[in-house]
C-alpha cells in the first residue's frame, strides 16, 4: 500500500512558522518563570532578613502593651475605629479648612514679608539715631521719679498740674525766652565787672533808659514775690 504524503511548500512554511512561534513562546515563558523565581528568591531573602527585626519589634510591642493592658482593650480599639469611620466627613471638612488656613498663612507670609523687612529697617534706623537709648534713659528717669516721690507728692502734682502747665506756657513765650537768653549772654560775657565800681558810676548808669526799664521790671517782679498766695491768685 502506498503511504506517501504529499506536502506542498506553503503548508511546510506555515508549519515551520508555527513551530518557531511556539519555540519563542516557550522561551518567553521560561524567561518569565526564571524572573519570577529570582523575585521569589529575593523576597524570601528579604523575609529572612526582616524576620529577626519583625520578631524583635513584635516582642517590644508586646512589652509596651503590657503596661497599658489595664487601660486598653480590644473593645476600646473597635469603638475608636467606629468613631473614626462615623466622623469621616467631619475629618474631611476639617482637613479642607486646615488646607485653606495653610494657604492663607502662605499668602499672608508673602504679603507681610516686605512689611517685616521695612519694619526691621525702620527699627534699625531708630537704633542708630538713638531713640532706643533715649527710651532706656527715660525709663531710668521714670524709675527715679517713682522712687523719689511718694503717692501724696504725685497727688499734689496732679492737683496743681494746670497751674504748672500755665506757668510753663508763660515761661516759654518768645519774649520771655529772648529775655532769658540775653540775661544768660550777659552773664557769660568775657568782659569782667570792675570790683571797685563807685556809687556815682552806678548813678550815672541810672540815666540810661534801658537800665531804668530793667530796674522797673525787677521791682515789679520783687513786688510779685512779696505778695501772698491769695493776692497772687487774684492778680493772675
Amino acid at each position: 500500500m502506498d503511504t506517501t504524503i504529499s506536502v506542498n511548500a506553503s503548508d511546510l512554511a506555515a508549519l515551520i512558522h508555527k513551530v518557531d512561534t511556539l519555540t519563542d513562546t516557550v522561551k518567553e515563558l521560561s524567561e518569565r518563570v526564571e524572573t519570577q523565581r529570582r523575585s521569589a528568591e529575593a523576597v524570601e531573602e528579604l523575609v529572612q532578613d526582616l524576620s529577626p527585626i519583625a520578631n524583635q519589634a513584635f516582642r517590644s510591642a508586646i512589652r509596651e502593651l503590657d503596661d497599658i493592658d489595664d487601660a486598653f482593650s480590644s473593645e476600646d480599639l473597635i469603638h475608636l475605629v467606629k468613631q473614626l469611620l462615623a466622623n469621616t466627613r467631619r475629618f474631611n471638612a476639617l482637613l479642607i479648612q486646615l488646607e485653606s488656613a495653610l494657604d492663607l498663612v502662605d499668602e499672608l507670609q508673602v504679603l507681610t514679608r516686605p512689611v517685616f523687612h521695612s519694619a526691621v529697617h525702620a527699627l534699625d534706623q531708630l537704633e542708630h539715631k538713638g531713640y532706643f537709648a533715649f527710651g532706656r534713659e527715660g525709663v531710668r528717669i521714670a524709675e527715679r521719679v517713682v522712687t523719689e516721690f511718694s503717692e501724696d507728692d504725685v497727688r499734689a502734682l496732679g492737683d496743681n498740674i494746670v497751674t504748672i502747665l500755665r506757668t510753663v506756657k508763660n515761661m516759654t513765650q518768645p519774649d520771655i525766652m529772648a529775655l532769658a537768653n540775653r540775661a544768660a549772654d550777659s552773664l557769660h560775657e568775657t568782659e569782667a565787672v570792675d570790683p571797685n565800681v563807685s556809687v556815682w558810676s552806678l548813678v550815672r548808669d541810672m540815666n540810661d533808659p534801658k537800665v531804668r526799664q530793667g530796674l522797673a521790671r525787677l521791682m515789679r517782679v520783687l513786688r510779685t514775690f512779696s505778695e501772698g498766695p491769695g493776692n497772687q491768685a487774684s492778680s493772675n
